[in-house]
């Protein structure tokens, strides 16, 4: 089995070999996976979005944003928890999105949750499960990338304690990457240390 390494794509950058094509993944690659995120609605959607994927290609994701955005009003925390039955069926019935009742159904109970938090609240949870970056190698594989680790494990946990549904060890990292509280852009992308 030959392993995943850098990619050079046709612009002449090396990146992780998810991230050349298509240009939904590229400039998801380029301009966001591995960027720091901070703010309570911002993870919110990032949790959000990653509980849809559970079982799904991110690309289909990453097609849907915009109307995952349009119709769950930006991810604002305050709005999404106000969300009624009715909007429940709305959703449903939206194309522009993944209509999984359980998913639809988390994300309304988590916003639901999430709104009895101080501001900031769950952006300091999160962030206060990143590991310390120097102890960590930079991946030269895809192969070297973990689907969990202890943090995401004990993140998850945390998070379900306090009420978050559909996020377990394995959404928890995919969390951590997308949100930049690990950099596991391979060694030799040209992403690693920006």
């Amino acid at each position: 089995m030959t392993e995943k390494r850098v990619v050079t794509g046709a612009d002449g950058l090396a990146r992780c070999p998810w991230g050349c094509t298509p240009e939904e993944y590229r400039v998801y690659h380029d301009e966001e996976w591995g960027r720091p995120v901070r703010g309570d609605d911002a993870l919110f959607e990032r949790i959000s979005l990653e509980a849809f994927q559970s079982g799904l290609s991110w690309l289909t994701i990453l097609r849907r944003r915009p109307g995952f955005r349009a119709a769950f009003a930006g991810f604002e925390i305050a709005a999404v928890a106000g969300f009624t039955e009715r909007d429940a069926e709305r959703l449903l019935a939206d194309t522009g999105i993944i209509r999984n009742r359980r998913k639809i159904d988390a994300t309304l109970a988590n916003a639901r949750a999430l709104a009895g938090w101080s501001e900031g609240e769950l952006t300091e949870l999160v962030w206060s499960f990143a590991p310390d970056h120097a102890a960590r190698q930079a991946p030269l594989s895809l192969a070297d990338v973990p689907a969990t680790t202890p943090e995401s494990v004990a993140l998850a946990k945390e998070l379900k304690r306090r009420g978050i549904r559909f996020v377990g060890p394995t959404t928890a990292y995919a969390l951590m990457q997308a949100c930049g509280l690990v950099n596991d852009h391979l060694r030799e992308c040209h992403a690693r240390g920006e």
